[in-house]
């Protein structure tokens, strides 16, 4: 294995100067300079990390910390994360805690101790304490969550402005009793903002009829138990605004069983373009959220912040997409 030794020994130069060349630590002459880049070339060296650390007092390395790595969506924003962490040099130690609290604490503490510059924590919702955590390692960290605190630096889109226009749509499309249909009796930040954007939809064209009804979670079984419940109800109503996806398309499929067509007795639309929403049949009308660009963002505002721009906290607000499918039938 070749040493920084060796390459001092074959550029002709101190080992401090190769250190420096590799570092980028102090100033050394653009001879110099490529006289020890050409020997790390033509030996293949590779410097020591740890060592390296010491000297630069810098890891190059970004904790991800992931609630649920099954969900479709994650992919895309890991994928973000690790390709502008490859362009600017950073490695990422991804962390899944599957929504433990004690796992995530834990892992808080081990990306302390591997001297991670930034951390970046995805998922559903994050306990008070596992922030208050985060905030005590000073380091820059990034948010994507559905529950938001004023002291949070997060990424996300106009959750309010997006069903606000999704409910909007329905009603230009001669749909004038639409029903929303939300995840948890104990609602996050995010589902309070979705809500609004639906009343307010439904008060500013003076429709005279809301209603919401509560999953009590997020995924397709608790969806499709509802949908059950729903199917007596639904000659009231002509459109069903979801929280998410999943959700959509549980209920979705619970009226097909239950014999009610969709878009035809019923249209439904969903909330976050997950793939899943392209394959079933009737395709599902949802809102567009940039999941790529959530990591690819965060990453690039992560990055800044470790160099020093306070410019970059607080929230950073990416642009949503009406994705117009089949699921949804023109009443005009």
């Amino acid at each position: 294995m070749v040493t920084i030794k060796d390459v001092a020994r074959l550029a002709e130069v101190s080992i401090s100067t190769v250190s420096r060349v590799i570092n980028d630590s102090k100033p050394v002459s653009p001879e110099v300079r490529r006289k020890v880049l050409k020997v790390i070339e033509e030996t293949g060296y590779k410097p020591n990390d740890v060592a390296r650390s010491l000297v630069t007092r810098r890891s190059y390395l970004i904790g991800v910390i992931i609630n649920n790595l099954a969900q479709s969506y994650v992919a895309d924003i890991v994928r973000g994360i690790e390709e502008i962490g490859k362009m600017y040099g950073y490695d990422i130690l991804l962390c899944s805690s599957y929504s433990s609290k004690e796992t995530q604490e834990k892992y808080l503490q081990l990306l302390d101790r591997k001297q991670a510059e930034g951390l970046f924590l995805v998922g559903n919702k994050f306990d008070d304490e596992i922030i208050d955590i985060a905030k005590g390692f000073n380091k820059p960290c990034i948010y994507f969550t559905r529950n938001v605190r004023e002291d949070m630096n997060h990424i996300s889109i106009d959750c309010n402005a997006a069903i606000f226009e999704m409910t909007n749509y329905l009603i230009k499309e001669g749909h004038k009793k639409i029903v929303y249909v939300s995840d948890f009796k104990d609602r996050s930040t995010v589902e309070n903002d979705k809500i609004s954007g639906y009343l307010r939809a439904v008060e500013e064209s003076d429709l005279g009829y809301s209603n919401i009804y509560t999953v009590g979670g997020n995924k397709h079984g608790k969806a499709y138990e509802l949908g059950k419940s729903l199917v007596k109800d639904a000659k009231d109503f002509t459109a069903v605004v979801c929280s998410n996806d999943e959700i959509a398309i549980g209920i979705m499929d619970s009226f097909i069983d239950k014999g009610i067509k969709v878009p035809d007795d019923v249209s439904i639309v969903g909330f976050g373009n997950i793939r899943e929403g392209k394959f079933v049949r009737p395709e599902l009308t949802t809102i567009g959220e940039p999941y790529y660009d959530v990591g690819a963002v965060g990453m690039r505002m992560l990055i800044k912040m470790i160099k020093g721009d306070k410019t970059q906290q607080g929230l950073m607000e990416l642009p949503f997409t009406l994705e117009k499918r089949k699921s949804v039938k023109s009443l005009v």
